[in-house]
């Protein structure tokens, strides 16, 4: 057992949302906080869900904020179907049909890990409608991701023959590769349980063409996040071998007026901030995004 619990337990995160129907697919939202307070919205990474948001939701919610997670479909509670075509452009349309249900206009967006690319996407699409945008550690430039091996295997033409025998000690063994700080074991397991239910981790070889979108859509999603007129933040884990410190030089040349929160320790955070130091995450998106 490593680290301290931070997560609520999967099954009291998800009996706080409910599903709606979108075309023929089931999608988990969950909404926290005032009802009447500023709009934001929470997109979450591969492979897991909304319920890595659950550390943070609170002290949004606590800051007067009304906050919407959703599971990406092929994610968490959502429909996982096994034959779809999963793209970044739907899932972008599936948070703009959302927004639609809930009577959500404006919002602020909070994007980490692979909810980068559906940022960039909506950003793209719609700036005006995002009134401020927060980023976690993601692929914001495809150049700079350095995908792990199991996630190179997965994307490859032999993924679909390896998914179904990912486990969840593999899974583990994955993501605290990725990781400056220890999670811990429940945290892990209910990690796992989100992204394995209803067989999902079989469908990461379809999930992982976001990596292919990233470069055929680079110059467009490169302008949008580069031409965001908008308060930008960078919540950042440097020690994340994937999208960590090597990324941010980057980012202070091409987006001088953003504001850049690094947790740099004394041990710095990797790939997940939210769930290795949520308190850190907590103060700095409450700090930028409380009206």
């Amino acid at each position: 057992m490593t680290g301290e619990r931070v997560l609520p337990p999967l099954c009291d995160w998800t009996e706080g949302g409910n599903s709606l129907r979108i075309g023929t697919h089931s999608v988990f939202v969950r909404q926290d906080g005032p009802e009447g307070g500023a709009p934001v919205t929470l997109v979450h990474g591969f492979p897991t869900s909304s319920h890595d948001w659950a550390a943070v939701v609170p002290a949004l919610a606590a800051a007067g904020l009304r906050v919407t997670t959703l599971d990406l479909l092929g994610f968490g509670e959502s429909d996982k179907p096994r034959r779809h075509r999963y793209s970044v452009l739907y899932q972008a349309s599936l948070v703009e049909e959302v927004w639609r249900r809930c009577g959500i206009g404006g919002t602020a967006l909070v994007a980490h890990d692979y909810g980068v690319s559906v940022g960039q996407e909506l950003l793209a699409r719609a700036p005006a409608r995002i009134t401020r945008m927060a980023w976690l550690n993601g692929g914001l430039y495809p150049d700079l991701h350095r995908p792990v091996p199991v996630q190179r295997l997965l994307h490859g033409p032999l993924g679909p023959l390896l998914a179904p025998f990912t486990t969840e000690r593999r899974f583990a063994a994955t993501l605290r590769s990725v990781l400056g700080r220890p999670v811990h074991d429940e945290d892990v397991h209910d990690l796992w349980a989100a992204a394995s239910r209803d067989g999902g981790h079989r469908l990461a070889p379809r999930l992982l063409r976001y990596i292919d979108e990233r470069r055929v859509h680079a110059v467009r999603w490169t302008a949008a996040l580069e031409g965001y007129s908008g308060p930008a933040l960078f919540v950042w884990g440097p020690a994340d071998p994937v999208s960590g410190g090597h990324v941010l030089p980057r980012i202070r040349e091409r987006m001088p007026q953003a504001r850049i929160v690094e947790l740099a320790g004394p041990r710095p955070v990797g790939h997940y901030p939210q769930l290795e130091d949520p308190g850190a995450v907590a103060a700095a998106l409450t700090g930028f995004l409380a009206p």
